[in-house]
């Protein structure tokens, strides 16, 4: 029998075997582990540690003295996590120094290969923080140390009262690192530290770069204050907001504009080399609010690479102004992806408000006393003088109490809210050795939400639903509260860990993800809704996760290489043309004036792609905005029917054939009347009807500016893009595909990655577009990960404050 045919063999085994929670025995077997949990709501429930804490509507005075809604954080602690992997002893401190930023700096070392990317050789896990606060600090100057402050809460001291929302919601959140700095691990504090040491480091040597009120006096938890929860006040104000306008007629909303990340996991079933393979693909801006050199988006992807001997070595997405904004990555024998999951944490609780007692609610039968505290912030004033403001709130020991009104009091309650652990569960993902390690590690939930798409060397594939979901004792509520008379009403654990969709080596040899429900990760293994939290979102499959299910699927038998995935996740197809092109043309054709019958001949000879070079998507998707927000006339306001329906299919999704719709258009009239505005659109900016996509959409920074594949996900692109218009008539691509990386697990990691925008924010530095030409032309670069690829590769190699970046 030949490889292939084995192989093949293998796939068809597999898919014999259907997994949905299971365990490895062996290398990339499933295994089932026993029955999965059901849910099964109870009266009472052991507390959670945490405790939410308080927001109410505040007052406004005079002399710098005003009012809002203000918030105070929380206060508690947390669950424990397993014991460590013996890989992730604790390390040894280090001698003591009279200065500890020498000390550190002569600990660490730093090279820079081609297109800048840090590989930050450490001692120990403080030096290697110190390396990686050095690093970013280079690359992305003041808005390192701006996020640092802005954790502190005090920006409005510096920048003045738009600064106070921020402020007041920093500063118990810091007050909480401070609380708990502590009690991680000693591993976790080192990195915390090293990191904000790097930063002063930076600082202390390039004084030109900042002003005069940035002093390098970071500490471990203003770094640790990055990776703090607290309970959502977008919730809080989302909810208040709804109750206030809940008389007003409901708006229908589009749901054309939307935004996610892709991830894929192939076994090795499905690769020419046997091996797993990974593909991470997040979509986020490529520019932030403000200039990234003076303030930090929080969504910047840095690439990096961090190796401690002994004790780790892990290439990733190290976010930019944080020690563990590990989102996606890979050490030598695992890998994982995430993409976003958007679950629904916080709940809110209506309780009756006390007939007899000011400030009280009724709980239990009891009178329930609102906690008042007060908060107060300096800020700078306009005339560069110093004001305070003070802001009242309320809490309970429930959650923060986020409205009141004579009759009721409502308060939300947020399972995120005081979490501190964040970072050290990722470190110990990063240092996890094995899929049972990494699971392990993951029962933390420590990092609020995501989908995880993991692989590993030993064959494993596997996505897992992470979420810190709450165990309701109600049923879902929506946008709407619960109502709460007793404690037991109120939700006080996690959903078990065990009730959360995972799935481990399932048939067909591939896992999936693109910010849908895990109903649909890979069809062949169908979720189960009675197994899984009753709070899970909706079942959803949009057009962008629909052709990743048939790009992954890839039907004949096709065995993939790590060039195979990097050519797939680039595909140009359109799968929204693909499902209406045909209903498009007919109601077209029957149309008589001139201008739409151009559009047909355009339209009937396009391609059905982004592609650079193709003609006809610039018409399809200027025909596609009008026609799916319902703006068929081009007047800018909606035109929906009477039930509010504005995405206009013939056949609408039917969970019954998830794949396959939804298809056709609904509406034949609208649609010609859409392409008619379109044209004109599309005249009126001097743009012909068959201009090459390439020539309308560009990649734009620096000296480069290129033609480039890819579009919005509504439209159903895997090559997600999406684009501004520029002075010139033309779209720059401004956020989607940013950093993207193809791994596949040999002897050896062997990996591809693109950063769209490059290692630094800084114009006109070597690394700020050297990479934006390969990105839009999909092409992506080999990683260095030997020390005999690293060395043949570095071009700048130092220790921190021996070269000096202007």
């Amino acid at each position: 029998m030949s490889l292939r045919d084995a192989r093949r063999t293998a796939a068809a085994t597999l898919d014999r075997a259907p997994v949905v929670r299971a365990a490895p025995t062996a290398r990339g077997r499933p295994t089932t582990r026993g029955p999965r949990a059901t849910h099964s709501p109870r009266a009472a429930r052991r507390p959670l540690a945490a405790l939410g804490l308080l927001a109410t509507l505040g007052f406004r005075a005079t002399l710098g003295f005003r009012a809002t809604l203000g918030f105070l954080a929380t206060l508690g602690s947390l669950a424990a996590v397993a014991t460590p992997p013996a890989a992730a002893m604790q390390q040894p401190d280090p001698p003591a120094a009279a200065d500890p930023a020498i000390a550190l700096a002569q600990r660490v070392e730093i090279h820079r290969t081609e297109y800048g990317v840090p590989h930050i050789f450490a001692d120990d896990l403080e030096a290697m923080g110190f390396g990686l606060g050095y690093v970013q600090s280079e690359d992305y100057s003041m808005s390192i140390a701006m996020a640092m402050l802005a954790s502190r809460g005090t920006l409005a001291r510096h920048l003045g009262p738009e600064e106070l929302d921020a402020d007041f919601a920093a500063r118990p959140v810091h007050a909480r690192a401070v609380e708990t700095f502590h009690r991680l691990d000693s591993r976790t504090r080192d990195v915390y530290r090293g990191f904000a040491e790097g930063v002063n480091h930076y600082i202390r040597l390039h004084p030109d770069e900042f002003p005069d009120w940035v002093t390098p006096d970071f500490t471990g938890a203003d770094a640790l204050a990055r990776d703090v929860q607290g309970w959502s006040r977008a919730d809080a104000a989302r909810f208040v907001a709804g109750l206030r306008d809940e008389d007003a007629p409901e708006q229908p909303t589009s749901s054309f504009a939307l935004d996610g990340s892709n991830a894929w996991a192939f076994h090795g079933t499905r690769t020419a080399s046997g091996n797993t393979i990974l593909l991470r693909n997040p979509h986020l801006p490529w520019e932030g609010r403000h200039d990234l050199l003076e303030r930090p988006s929080g969504l910047t992807y840095y690439e990096g690479h961090v190796r401690v001997p002994g004790v780790i070595d892990f290439y990733g997405d190290l976010r930019i102004g944080t020690a563990f904004g590990i989102i996606g990555g890979f050490n030598a024998r695992l890998g994982w992806a995430t993409t976003n999951n958007y679950p629904t944490l916080s709940q809110v609780y209506k309780l009756r408000v006390h007939p007899d007692l000011d400030d009280h609610a009724l709980l239990d039968g009891r009178p329930l006393p609102l906690e008042r505290r007060e908060a107060t912030v300096d800020y700078r004033t306009p005339d560069g003088g110093s004001a305070l403001e003070t802001r009242v709130s309320w809490h309970t020991p429930h959650g923060p109490v986020i409205h009141r009104t004579d009759e009721h009091v409502y308060l939300l309650k947020d399972p995120r809210d005081g979490e501190f652990r964040r970072g050290e569960q990722f470190l110990r993902m990063m240092m996890a050795r094995s899929l049972d390690e990494w699971l392990e590690v993951m029962k933390m939930r420590a990092h609020p939400t995501s989908n995880f798409t993991y692989a590993d060397r030993d064959g494993n594939i596997v996505h897992y639903y992470n979420a810190r979901l709450p165990l309701l004792p109600h049923p879902v509520t929506g946008d709407t509260a619960a109502f709460a008379t007793t404690s037991a009403d109120i939700w006080s654990e996690l959903v078990p860990w065990e009730s959360l969709p995972l799935y481990i080596n399932p048939p067909g040899g591939f896992v999936q993800q693109a910010n849908d429900t895990p109903d649909y990760t890979n069809l062949n293994v169908p979720m189960d809704r009675d197994t899984v939290p009753h709070n899970l979102p909706e079942p959803r499959l949009r057009l962008r996760s629909q052709l990743s299910l048939a790009l992954a699927a890839e039907p004949g038998g096709r065995l993939l290489t790590l060039e195979d995935v990097v050519e797939l996740k680039h595909t140009p197809r359109m799968l929204l043309a693909e499902r209406v092109i045909d209903d498009l043309l007919a109601a077209a054709r029957a149309a008589q004036d001139r201008a739409v019958q151009e559009a047909v001949e355009v339209l009937s000879t396009w391609d059905l792609t982004a592609d650079a070079d193709s003609r006809g998507g610039v018409l399809f998707a200027r025909w596609a905005d009008r026609y799916f927000d319902g703006d068929f006339d081009g007047t800018g306001g909606g035109t929906g029917d009477a039930a509010g329906e504005y995405v206009r299919w013939r056949d609408a999704w039917d969970p019954l054939r998830p794949a396959a719709t939804p298809y056709g258009l609904g509406n034949p009239d609208a649609a010609v009347r859409a392409l008619r505005h379109a044209i004109e659109s599309l005249r009126a900016d001097g743009i012909a009807l068959d201009a090459a996509w390439g020539q309308v959409h560009r990649v734009i920074r620096g000296d480069v500016d290129e033609p480039v594949s890819g579009c919005p996900p509504t439209l159903g692109c895997f090559r997600v893009l999406s684009f501004a218009p520029t002075e010139e008539g033309r779209q720059a691509a401004n956020r989607g595909d940013s950093w993207v990386f193809v791994v596949e697990f040999g002897d050896v990691p062997r990996a591809r990655t693109v950063l769209a925008y490059g290692q630094t924010a800084r114009p006109g530095a070597p690394h700020h577009a050297d990479q934006a030409a390969m990105f839009a032309r999909g092409q992506t670069k080999e990683i260095a990960w030997t020390d005999e690829d690293i060395r043949r590769r570095t071009i700048r190699r130092y220790r921190p404050g021996e070269e000096i970046r202007r």
